[in-house]
C-alpha cells in the first residue's frame, strides 16, 4: 500500500539543514539556483558537527544532542521518558524549520521534512532500557530499539507533533530516517573500533538487538534468542581473538531458522511502525530511507522490499558507495519493490567530475529521481557539479516525457 499523493517522486531534490538558511537571506535563492525542485529540510535530527561555508554569521555548527527544530507542545510530552530536546546552537529562532521552509517556499521549492526517529544519544541516556542490547548484553546508547512500545510511541508522537504544527499543504512529504534499528556502526566521539578489522558479517552479528522486546518478537517467530546470543558471541569472539572470519550472512552464522525468525521480527516491527506513522500523518507522502538488504541496520532500514507491507510512497536508497554497487542496488530494488525508488546521492564523497555519470547511470537503472546530499555542506565546486548533474537529469526527464507523449499519440 502506498501513501498518496506521490508527487515527490517527480522532482529532484537536495538536503539542507535549518541553520544553512535561518539568518542567511541569500541561502534559499542559492539552493533554488541549483535547479532542484524539492528540499529535504531537517525537522528532527541527531547530533552532528557541520560546516556552514556560506552563512554570514558562522562557519561551523556543533549540534551537541538530537533535537527537534520546530516548537513542541510540552503538554503532549508530559510524563514521557523519551522526548526531543530543543536546539541551543547556531541561530535563535522559535521555529527554525518554519523559518527555513518559508524562505524555500518563497523560491517555489517543495519542502520534505527530514525526521530522524530512533537515533538519539540524549534519549538513550534517559532510558537505557529502551536502547539496542547486543549479544554480549551491552547497550548502544545512541540507538533506540523500535520494538520497544515506548520507542514506537515516541516516534509516533514526534511525527504527530510535526504534522500538527505544519500542515500538508506547506509540507506534503516526510523523509523518514532511522525507522528501524541502528546497529554497531556509529561515529561515536573519538571512535576506536577500526583497528579490530571486523568483517561485515561480524558487524552484522554485533548489530543484533536482544533486548526484552526483541527477544519476545524473535520467539514469536520461532527463534531462540538465547541460542542466537550464544552463537553470535562465539562467532564474534572467534573472529576478534582467533582471526576466524565470520560468515557473510546471518543464515550462515546463526542457522537458517534463527536468521529468518530474526529478520521476520525486524520486518514486522518496521512495517508496523510505518503504519503507525502514516496514521498520524494523513495526506502526507512517506519517503522511507531503506536498504534492500534485510540484514542491514543503520539509518536506512533493512527490508525485504519484495514483501514490504508497510506504508511508504517511495523508498529512498543510499547510493554513496562504489558506483557499480550503487547501480546494482537500485536495479534490484526496482525489480523487487512495487514503490518508486529514489536514489540518495552524496555530493560530498563523490568526485565532482563523476557525479553526472553516477546520476545518469542510477536513472538508467530505474531510479525515479535523485536526492542530492547536501546543499549546505558542499564546496562551490561540488555545488556546480550538483547543478550540472541535475541539469542532465532534467534533460533526460524531458526527453522521456516527449518519448512517452509521442508513443501515446502513435
Amino acid at each position: 500500500m502506498t501513501t498518496e499523493p506521490p508527487g515527490s517522486v517527480d522532482l529532484s531534490g537536495t538536503f539542507a539543514y535549518t541553520w544553512d538558511l535561518v539568518g542567511d537571506p541569500a541561502a534559499a535563492e542559492r539552493i533554488a539556483s541549483l535547479g532542484v525542485g524539492a528540499v529535504v529540510l531537517q525537522a528532527a535530527y541527531h547530533s552532528v558537527r557541520a560546516m556552514t561555508p556560506y552563512h554570514p554569521a558562522h562557519r561551523t555548527v556543533h549540534a551537541t544532542h538530537a533535537a527537534a527544530y520546530f516548537p513542541l507542545d510540552p503538554h503532549q510530552w508530559r510524563g514521557r521518558r523519551l522526548r526531543p530536546s530543543p536546539p541551543g546552537w547556531a541561530v535563535d529562532a522559535p521555529d527554525r524549520f518554519g523559518a527555513a521552509a518559508s524562505a524555500l517556499r518563497s523560491q517555489g521549492l517543495r519542502i520534505e521534512a527530514w525526521l530522524v526517529l530512533t537515533h538519539s544519544t540524549a534519549a538513550g541516556e534517559r532510558a537505557p532500557d529502551l536502547t539496542v542490547r547486543n549479544a554480549f548484553d551491552e547497550r548502544y546508547g545512541y540507538a533506540l530499539c523500535p520494538a520497544q512500545p515506548e520507542v514506537a510511541a515516541y516516534a509516533q508522537q514526534l511525527v504527530r507533533s510535526f504534522c500538527e504544527r505544519h500542515d500538508a499543504a506547506e509540507v506534503p512529504a516526510l523523509m523518514l530516517e532511522a525507522c528501524g534499528w541502528l546497529g554497531f556502526e556509529h561515529g561515536s566521539h573519538h571512535e576506536k573500533t577500526a583497528g579490530a578489522d571486523l568483517s561485515g558479517g561480524c558487524r552484522d552479528l554485533l548489530s543484533i538487538c536482544l533486548c526484552t522486546a526483541c527477544r519476545k518478537g524473535i520467539e514469536a517467530r520461532g527463534g531462540d534468542p538465547a541460542d542466537i546470543a550464544r552463537t553470535a558471541c562465539r562467532t564474534v569472539d572467534a573472529e576478534m581473538r582467533d582471526g576466524v572470519r565470520a560468515p557473510d550472512t546471518l543464515a550462515e552464522s546463526l542457522g537458517e531458522r534463527a536468521a529468518q525468525a530474526l529478520l521476520r521480527h525486524r520486518q514486522f516491527v518496521i512495517e508496523d511502525l510505518t503504519r503507525q506513522l502514516a496514521a498520524v500523518a494523513p495526506g502526507r507522502e512517506l519517503l522511507l530511507m531503506a536498504d534492500g538488504d534485510p540484514q542491514a541496520t543503520g539509518p536506512d532500514s533493512g527490508l525485504d522490499l519484495s514483501r514490504f507491507g508497510g506504508r511508504a510512497t517511495a523508498v529512498v536508497l543510499k547510493c554513496w558507495d562504489d558506483e557499480n554497487r550503487a547501480v546494482a542496488r537500485v536495479e534490484e530494488a526496482v525489480r523487487h519493490s512495487t514503490r518508486p525508488v529514489i536514489a540518495n546521492v552524496s555530493v560530498l564523497d563523490e568526485h565532482p567530475a563523476h557525479l553526472t555519470r553516477r546520476v545518469t547511470r542510477l536513472l538508467a537503472a530505474g531510479a525515479r529521481q535523485i536526492r542530492y546530499y547536501h546543499a549546505g555542506l558542499s564546496s562551490p565546486a561540488r555545488l556546480r557539479a550538483l547543478h550540472m548533474a541535475n541539469a542532465q537529469q532534467a534533460v533526460r526527464a524531458t526527453a522521456g516525457a516527449v518519448t512517452r507523449t509521442t508513443e501515446g499519440a502513435a
